[in-house]
């Protein structure tokens, strides 16, 4: 069984988001300036001994490769940012293409369009994603470097990829058929395609895909995960979602095997205030303890299910716009380094702390929650709407 952390190639300046973002722009622009929505709400988070690193530098990838070797983890999903032959973010996963002695990787094709939703303008599109016709060969070819370095992850001989949004291909079956023509054509075996559950029960047969993995939080943002707890000093004018970290995990702990392959995954945290400020979701109570417990889990239902060809992916190994890193930092240290590498033993270094709780809901706790109840509506329809597709 192998552990894969999803990872964000996006800590360099690119021109794109200096015409976009303001000259100089990276994700730690982001992080830095976000503030705390509530009491006890840690904000800016601080990077711990990797700092505010650079991507463009390649001790940065070697330093990264060794600590999330001490964490065991297996290997890194990367995301690919292909739109129509054009692509961003690219340089750091091509570098580590060219250097097998980092650790093992493979590809996640990020297919969704940027827009300026940080600033809430999400109709405003920075780069569309499309799908012209031939797309499937260009894609492939832009891929066929990396499936065929030395450290890019198999399955069944067949390389790795993940595709973040499956569900809006415009013929997700004919897409990864074609997939396979191009890969025996290459000399492989195939591609192992596995769709991220960005939509709750997606089904990888009515994709044709092999497999989906589990993407947490997604899926959760119902009255089952919300913060039930008021919570003091709620900022005024909140309008996200405040849910409960050890609730989101228990549901996904004890959620049904599917009939068909879906592969276990747990994130260490959620919190995307630094990208959404006062529209942020909040997962409360995430700790380095909670997260191994879950992860602990994970691991043997997988194990259980599939063996040697499990797979458990953690969202994320750097995503520190969004709360969702194993990567050390000023708050908790290595602690979750130590505890995706040994999560039955794990015993924190440091006091994780507890949130401040309230005596009554804001405004804004009560939105939320509403928001949640309408989420849960919305997964029963979801549930309803596919069982009678399946019948």
């Amino acid at each position: 069984m192998r552990t894969i952390a999803y990872y964000l190639p996006q800590f360099h300046r690119i021109p794109e988001n200096d015409e976009w973002w303001g000259e100089g722009f990276t994700e730690w622009v982001n992080v830095r300036r976000a503030s705390p929505l509530f009491s006890s709400h840690a904000h800016p988070r601080v990077p711990g001994t990797l700092g505010e690193y650079d991507l463009l530098d390649r001790d940065v990838h070697r330093a990264q490769s060794d600590l999330a070797r001490q964490a065991g983890v297996d290997a890194f999903c990367m995301y690919f940012y292909w739109f129509g032959g054009s692509r961003l973010l690219e340089q750091p996963i091509d570098a580590w293409r060219d250097d097998p002695t980092l650790l093992p990787y493979c590809l996640s094709w990020a297919n969704e369009s940027w827009t300026r939703r940080w600033d809430g303008k999400e109709r405003s599109v920075l780069m569309a994603q499309e799908y012209d016709e031939g797309y499937e060969e260009q894609v492939f070819q832009d891929l066929l470097p990396h499936f065929l370095a030395p450290h890019y992850i198999r399955q069944d001989g067949k390389p790795i990829l993940l595709v973040h949004r499956a569900q809006v291909i415009p013929d997700p079956p004919a897409f990864a058929e074609r997939l396979q023509v191009l890969a025996r054509a290459a000399g492989l075996p195939g591609v192992h395609v596995i769709g991220s559950e960005t939509t709750p029960e997606l089904d990888p047969r009515a994709l044709g895909f092999d497999a989906v993995a589990e993407f947490p939080p997604v899926g959760a943002n119902t009255l089952a995960s919300a913060q039930l707890r008021p919570l003091e000093g709620v900022q005024r004018g909140f309008r996200g979602r405040l849910m409960s970290y050890p609730r989101m995990a228990s549901r996904f702990e004890k959620r049904r095997e599917a009939s068909y392959t879906r592969h276990h995954g747990v994130t260490p945290g959620w919190d995307n205030t630094a990208r959404r400020r006062m529209s942020a979701t909040v997962y409360v109570g995430s700790t380095p303890q909670r997260y191994a417990t879950w992860l602990s889990v994970a691991r043997s239902r997988e194990q259980a299910r599939r063996g040697a060809r499990g797979l458990v992916f953690i969202n994320a190994w750097n995503e520190w716009a969004e709360g969702a890193y194993l990567e050390p930092d000023e708050i908790h240290g290595h602690d979750h380094i130590a505890a995706t590498a040994d999560p039955d033993s794990f015993t924190p270094s440091r006091n994780a702390g507890e949130p401040v709780y309230g005596k009554f809901w804001s405004w804004g706790q009560l939105r939320s929650i509403a928001l949640a109840t309408a989420g849960s509506v919305l997964a029963v329809a979801r549930r309803m709407r596919n069982r009678s597709r399946n019948r």
